[in-house]
């Protein structure tokens, strides 16, 4: 799973999934929730996954807003590890 994406594929997701977008050697997406709370709740979910899986992403709080920015250090950028991660995130606010 720490395999680097292809670019083809990469495109490819990024275009199913236009909310994240390509910073680098990393994917980015920002998420708006109605309260502070629930921004907080959402980051602790994030971490439950992450530390499920000993892939952490980079988080940024800024009170409404939570931005999320993977990558994988070994393998020097975006693996399919990190587009698995990002779709388990999205299903967290899609409920």
């Amino acid at each position: 799973m720490d395999t680097p994406v292809i670019e083809e594929v990469l495109q490819r997701w990024l275009q199913e999934h236009r909310d994240w977008s390509r910073q680098d050697k990393r994917i980015r997406k920002r998420f708006r929730f109605k309260t502070f709370p629930e921004s907080i709740q959402f980051v602790n979910q994030v971490a439950e996954i992450a530390e499920e899986h000993n892939h952490h992403p980079f988080i940024q709080i800024d009170f409404r807003v939570v931005t999320l920015e993977l990558t994988s250090w070994h393998a020097r950028g975006i693996t399919v590890l990190d587009l698995q991660l990002a779709d388990k995130y999205d299903a967290l606010v899609e409920d």
